[in-house]
């Protein structure tokens, strides 16, 4: 696989549909944008169907307002078997300024599944800068975290 097949870019402009109570984007169309660009990154790179299996370590920076152009960057930072971690940041800024600022961050698992929703082999990738290093150490150390909450929340009977 190549460098272009790992990451993808997704841009739009928040619309009035996209609006909470309180005047704001809300969360919930903000969580649709991530999954959408995680799915279109985890097919490009898989070449398969892939479904979300997590999203987590979600940090929201600022609000996002309705007219504003959005920018998703979706990139695979670790693979598994079958899996892709993928690291998503959401990118904000006014059409008439341009300058991009950060407004969220999260870390999504996409599983490749076959025709009938068994869980397929993806791809491996492999880091070979110190960024994409240190990317893959961050989602490790997620995937470990989760393992452990897991084995907390089953001693809990929940």
């Amino acid at each position: 696989m190549t460098h272009a097949n790992r990451e993808i870019v997704l841009r739009f402009l928040a619309q009035p549909i996209d609006v909470n109570f309180g005047g704001k984007v809300h969360g919930g169309s903000v969580m649709k944008w991530l999954d959408q660009a995680g799915y279109v990154c985890a097919t490009t790179w898989s070449g398969k169907y892939c479904v979300t299996a997590f999203v987590g370590d979600m940090n929201f920076h600022q609000p996002i307002h309705v007219g504003e152009l959005i920018e998703v960057r979706a990139k695979i930072i670790h693979t598994g078997r079958t899996s892709m971690h993928i690291l998503i940041e959401l990118h904000t800024s006014s059409p008439m300024q341009g300058e991009l600022l950060k407004a969220l961050r999260c870390m999504m698992v996409f599983v490749a599944v076959d025709k009938d929703g068994h869980a397929i082999a993806t791809p491996a990738w492999q880091p070979t800068s110190e960024e994409d290093i240190a990317l893959e150490n961050y989602a490790v150390t997620i995937m470990e975290l989760r393992r452990t909450n897991q084995k907390a929340l089953d001693q809990l009977g929940t």
